[in-house]
């Protein structure tokens, strides 16, 4: 008589983290950086449609690694729970704290109960009135949340990436140094600069990285990228002609579909409600993530 399967629950969960952190590891980093004037989300991605950052509300941002599918649709629930928050209370209780813990519930419910856990990495970010009081909230795979101080690193090459800003990192940094910092640690790790040469001196180059910002000093929506000839600029990257030291960075925000994803995990936003977002500024809308990894 053949003898049912059977696994221990230890080695269930083992099985499943191994599963998981393979996934990620395929996935290119991404660093989240406090500087003077807010927060700044620094990610390798040469994709200009499938993001990696995004916005969740007004000063909270969201970045992420792994597969793009599953994160995305953490990122849609998350501006549901956000926009429901704000709409039936006030707009001030809608924190970063709030959002990471409703992703750390959605994520250990996910990996306890499914088969297959979800291959992500998350990073809720909140930029506050002072620079004391900005938050970045880390969330794994298994749902453990942890919060961060200065810089969160998440990626395939999360540890080298993070003892590089260690050596380099120091509070109160201005926007162009932060950048700098950030993107040669992300460049250290890059396959893409792999081999270069020059002493290890090549760098990721605009056209490779997406950055935005939480700007503390914007009144209302705080999230803004950073594209084009503005970013060439901060980077010292040869400009265009028609670029300049001021050339402003264009806004986006992440907007939800106006109709329930099937992917929505549980948990998290009421399909029974409209989709919005806070705000009257002019934009235009984004699909944030990676493609399953990018």
């Amino acid at each position: 008589m053949t003898m049912p399967y059977y696994a221990s629950p230890e080695q269930l969960m083992r099985d499943r983290s191994e599963y998981a952190r393979k996934g990620i590891s395929r996935g290119r980093s991404v660093a989240v950086v406090t500087y003077a004037d807010g927060v700044m989300f620094i990610a390798e991605n040469p994709s200009s449609t499938l993001h990696k950052v995004g916005e969740l509300y007004d000063r909270i941002g969201f970045a992420a690694v792994g597969r793009y599918s599953e994160f995305e649709s953490l990122r849609v629930a998350g501006v549901r729970l956000a926009d429901v928050r704000g709409y039936s209370y006030n707009r001030r209780d809608v924190t970063g704290r709030v959002i990471a813990n409703a992703y750390a519930q959605t994520l250990g419910e996910i990996f306890t109960q499914q088969t297959k856990p979800f291959e992500v990495e998350l990073c809720v970010a909140e930029v506050g009135d002072r620079p004391e009081n900005d938050q970045l909230y880390r969330l794994t795979f298994d749902g453990s949340i942890v919060d961060e101080p200065d810089f969160v690193v998440m990626g395939g090459q999360a540890e080298a990436v993070t003892g590089h800003l260690r050596e380099h990192f120091h509070s109160g940094m201005g926007l162009s140094d932060a950048l700098e910092v950030g993107v040669r640690a992300l460049s250290a790790v890059s396959p893409v600069t792999a081999g270069a040469g020059n002493g290890g001196a090549a760098r990721l180059t605009a056209a490779q990285l997406e950055v935005a910002v939480l700007d503390r000093r914007r009144p209302k929506r705080a999230f803004r990228r950073i594209v084009g000839s503005a970013l060439r600029t901060l980077l010292g990257d040869e400009a265009t002609p028609d670029s300049t030291a001021d050339a402003p960075a264009h806004d986006t925000t992440a907007h939800a579909p106006s109709t329930p994803e099937p992917g929505t995990p549980p948990g998290l936003g009421d399909p029974a409600n409209p989709d919005t977002v806070g705000g009257t500024e002019g934009v235009t809308g984004e699909n944030s993530g990676e493609n399953s990894e990018n």
